[in-house]
């Protein structure tokens, strides 16, 4: 079923309209080739994660007995979930390397307009593997979703971290400014389905978090500290709370400047319900050596052999 799977989501990337940017901006697509892997419900990393992301943060099995599904004795080994990673395409990559203090307006419309395609494409694999018998539901579009932001100390997480939803699939490592760097590169968005189709695990290389990073692996780069405008990355990681102070700064100045044309998005936020108009920042994600590869592959590749 993984080969089938491949062959539908391929096509809903290179078909499905929402997967456009808007005239203005050349009507081309968004992301391109997907990526996407597959972990079992019951790999010990899940429990993992409540210790290193939150307490909070949900295993596959909780979010599919919150989505109304039945509790079963042996039900987290019969669960898959299939990680998909969207790329973005090369046009947006490089308009965005130059940019400074503020991004390339093609990134923040692309950034926005993702949200309506990613949705989609997870209803649409929810209804693909219901076709073929099976149940299916999504860890951001339950509703037990939300973002948590705590006061002491600052702290920004979601109870469904994707990036982390992704590692487990073997998809990519961590990097110094937090994002996922995987063979397509760290410049991406990441969503995931949880299916109890038996679909074929994708195992991870090793439980390493930052393999792919150069500054962990080999103590170099740090060039995504340098693009932050921000100053939320230093050599002890990624700030969060700083982030997201600058990050407030560029959605102030582009929503301004782009006007009408963005689209709202839905969140959940410390149980509150609120519509914004993302527009992103992702400095730390162009102009990178890890902005559209795994800067470890070759080195990795050799240890294997």
């Amino acid at each position: 079923m993984n080969e089938q799977f491949c062959r539908f989501i391929q096509e809903l990337f290179a078909t499905n309209e929402l997967n456009r940017l808007p005239e203005g901006y050349g009507s081309e697509r968004i992301f391109a080739t997907p990526l996407f892997g597959v972990s079992r419900g019951d790999d010990h990393i899940f429990m993992k994660f409540k210790e290193v992301v939150a307490p909070e943060h949900l295993t596959p099995a909780e979010v599919w007995i919150r989505a109304g599904h039945p509790e079963m004795n042996d039900l987290a080994p019969r669960l898959r979930i299939v990680s998909i990673i969207f790329p973005y395409v090369n046009h947006i990559r490089e308009e965005s390397k130059d940019a400074t203090m503020m991004p390339a307006e093609i990134y923040c419309v692309g950034r926005n307009y993702a949200n309506a395609f990613m949705n989609d494409v997870l209803n649409r694999s929810i209804k693909f593997f219901k076709d073929q018998g099976f149940h299916a539901t999504a860890g951001m579009l339950s509703p037990a979703f939300q973002i948590l932001v705590k006061d002491n100390p600052p702290r920004v997480y979601s109870v469904w971290s994707e990036r982390h939803i992704a590692f487990a699939a073997g998809l990519g490592t961590f990097s110094l400014h937090e994002g996922l760097i995987t063979e397509a590169g760290c410049n991406i968005r990441v969503s995931s389905v949880i299916t109890d189709a038996p679909l074929e695990v994708t195992p991870r290389r090793s439980d390493e978090p930052y393999a792919n990073c150069l500054y962990y692996a080999k103590g170099t780069c740090r060039e995504c500290e340098a693009r932050c405008p921000g100053g939320a990355i230093t050599e002890e990681g990624h700030d969060k709370v700083k982030c997201n102070l600058y990050g407030r700064i560029v959605s102030k100045e582009m929503t301004n400047r782009l006007g009408n044309i963005l689209k709202p998005h839905p969140r959940r936020i410390n149980n509150q319900d609120v519509i914004s108009y993302p527009v992103g920042c992702a400095f730390c994600q162009f102009g990178v050596p890890c902005m559209d590869r795994n800067p470890m592959a070759k080195e990795q590749k050799k240890d294997q052999t």
